[in-house]
């Protein structure tokens, strides 16, 4: 039964992914089921008898040793004013703080209209890198709050960098009113 629910709301939350681009309450909701839905795996595997399955992963624990450590000069950055339609990107830049290579295994947008890059081989102890984040206004009128999740063998796993930008809508031929 808690395999039902679980199916149910990765469903509901992959919905809302694909349509709650422009809706800043929407990116709320999204984190919302995404917690629920650990919740309950995390549930799950905890009052499990049976052996775990390749799909089912036990929580993380921190890991012991020497962990690298992302020191970013800035985990926030704003736009200002753009033109819908414009393309626009932003670096951010960090260094390993930490005691061991860094190393950064994804990036993800939280929309298909944000695409990050980063630096793909290790980064030293003491060593810079980068995570660049090109988002795309077409389509994307008014206030927009984005977020790029790095994962990297860091703790905690996953880091979250956020960028936001007022988009200028483009002028519209039939809403421009009559024509003179």
């Amino acid at each position: 039964m808690k395999t039902i629910w679980i199916k149910v709301l990765m469903i509901v939350a992959l919905a809302t992914v694909f349509t709650a681009c422009k809706d800043r309450e929407a990116e709320k909701r999204i984190a919302e089921l995404e917690s629920r839905l650990a919740d309950l795996e995390g549930k799950k595997t905890a009052t499990s008898t049976s052996t775990p399955t390749p799909a089912t992963a036990p929580a993380e624990e921190k890991p012991e040793g020497p962990l690298p450590a992302f020191q970013f000069e800035k985990t926030e950055h704003d736009f200002g004013t753009i033109n819908e339609g414009q393309v626009v990107e932003y670096t951010y830049k960090f260094k390993n703080t930490g005691e061991a290579p860094l190393i950064i295994q994804g990036a993800q947008g939280s929309c298909g209209c944000t695409v990050p890059e980063w630096s793909k081989d290790p980064i030293p102890v003491g060593g810079t890198g980068y995570v660049k984040a090109k988002f795309d206004s077409n389509g994307k009128p008014n206030i927009q709050n984005k977020t790029v999740t790095v994962t990297a063998n860091t703790w905690p796993k996953q880091t979250v960098l956020r960028f936001k930008a007022m988009v200028t809508p483009k002028s519209g031929g039939s809403d421009a009113g009559p024509v003179r």
